[in-house]
């Protein structure tokens, strides 16, 4: 279980400006205004991302923890994995809500989620330093983690007629079944690579672009499903609601699955207090 406390707070705080950094200069840079405004300057009241909704923080939330712990702990298959940037920019919708919010600070709403790939990390080989394997995952963030909450997260909401009922395929499971061999997060962060560290990934960059033909060779994928969220009342501490033995029969995509559950003490006001410290000098 992860407390909520100012301590917490500040071992978060370095990971959580990196996760978002690179977000940050592009929505920044699109709407405008400096990157650290003074309080009473044009624009700070639009800061990404402490500017936005508390849902869509959460989200962000979820999806930054997935890829710390990756990096933190050994997964299935013992593979190392690397994030060497988050695909945050990829999300439109935030773009246009901090420029409509720097102009108008009354702009203030609700925001979609992001489009594809929660999350990628990837496998770089020691030597060689190309890509040999990537890890995909879907990341959620709910606010009471009890049995039915989990089912209609991972199997979708009910839906149909009363009695002739069915799970929708909006769940996570059928998110993964359905994940290409070759996602668009791969495409994505190959560009961001481009872009922000072409010598030091040439290789990585490389053996990519050959992925990433339409007739190309296919990498290894490890689909990972990350969980978090506060402990319902009835929650025994260290009891699991998805599977840890092996996969579900609803999982059918056949790819090596990690699954993480992570169980939040408070985890509204630590979210909160966590995405309000961004980036905040007044405490150093």
């Amino acid at each position: 279980m992860l407390p909520s406390d100012d301590s917490v707070v500040a071992e978060l705080r370095p990971y959580f400006e990196s996760a978002h950094q690179d977000a940050r200069e592009v929505f920044h840079r699109a709407a405008r205004i400096d990157l650290h405004p003074d309080a009473n300057e044009p624009g700070a009241n639009a800061q990404y991302p402490n500017c936005l909704p508390a849902t869509a923080k959460k989200g962000l939330f979820g999806e930054v923890m997935a890829g710390l712990f990756t990096q933190a702990y050994v997964f299935v298959g013992g593979h190392q994995w690397s994030i060497p940037i988050f695909l945050f920019r990829y999300h439109a919708e935030v773009e246009a809500y901090i420029f409509d919010l720097a102009r108008d600070p009354a702009r203030v709403r609700e925001i979609s989620g992001r489009h594809g790939n929660d999350f990628i990390a990837l496998g770089i080989d020691a030597a060689s330093r190309e890509v040999v394997r990537f890890i995909a995952g879907e990341a959620k963030w709910r606010a009471a983690l009890t049995p039915s909450v989990m089912n209609d997260m991972m199997l979708g909401k009910w839906t149909g007629p009363p009695g002739a009922r069915v799970r929708g395929e909006d769940g996570v499971w059928n998110e993964l079944n359905r994940g290409l061999a070759v996602p668009q997060g791969l495409e994505q962060i190959h560009r961001l690579l481009c872009e922000k560290a072409r010598d030091q990934y040439a290789e990585a960059i490389l053996s990519l672009d050959r992925v990433l033909l339409l007739a190309g060779a296919q990498l290894p994928r490890t689909d990972l499903v990350f969980v978090a969220g506060n402990r319902s009342a009835t929650r025994a501490k260290g009891a699991t609601f998805l599977p840890n033995a092996a996969p579900p029969p609803e999982y059918v995509a056949g790819r090596p699955l990690q699954i993480v559950e992570l169980v939040v003490e408070n985890g509204v006001d630590l979210i909160d207090q966590l995405y309000s410290s961004l980036w905040d000098t007044a405490d150093g």
